[in-house]
């Protein structure tokens, strides 16, 4: 039990994946529904301050770099799309929401780490940043959650 926990908190950490496939992994598993979702949360949620202060310095020092340099300019690129995106759909005042909706979508690349490379690169407050974060992360997981049960439910009736 304890490695599937692990397992599970350690998916939810990884960009693009994150929650989205951390919480089906550990539901279809057998994790206990609570204990899945709170595990994948925290998982999701730990490298989020990290990605605030370090990742624009990292990315932005390692796009010219030989080795580095295309997939730290996509980073850079996505993040910038994705807090673009979001400054024209909601302007200043509704970015907050814009934000959490982005995070809260349970989509490929709208996770908590474009959010908060997007959230980052326009230089919003980082409190006002995590929490719109952290909500958007609770949203996509009850989402996720629900169509993980759903899937496993269809699975179980059907075999």
């Amino acid at each position: 039990m304890l490695k599937k926990c692990i397992i599970a908190f350690l998916i939810s950490m990884v960009p693009i994946i994150e929650l989205r496939g951390a919480l089906p992994v550990a539901l279809a598993s057998g994790v206990p529904m609570v204990v899945a979702y709170i595990i994948c949360i925290v998982g999701n949620m730990l490298p989020v301050p990290f990605i605030f202060f370090f990742a624009r310095r990292i990315l932005e020092w390692g796009k010219d770099k030989k080795y580095t340099g295309k997939f730290f300019t996509w980073c850079l690129e996505k993040g910038h799309k994705g807090g673009e995106k979001l400054k024209a759909t909601a302007g200043d005042k509704g970015l907050f929401f814009a934000l959490m909706i982005f995070v809260g979508i349970p989509l490929p690349g709208t996770g908590a780490w474009t959010g908060t490379l997007a959230a980052s690169i326009l230089d919003m407050d980082f409190k006002k940043s995590v929490i719109a974060v952290m909500l958007g992360v609770l949203i996509a997981g009850v989402i996720v959650f629900i169509l993980s049960m759903l899937g496993i439910t269809a699975y179980k009736a059907v075999a």
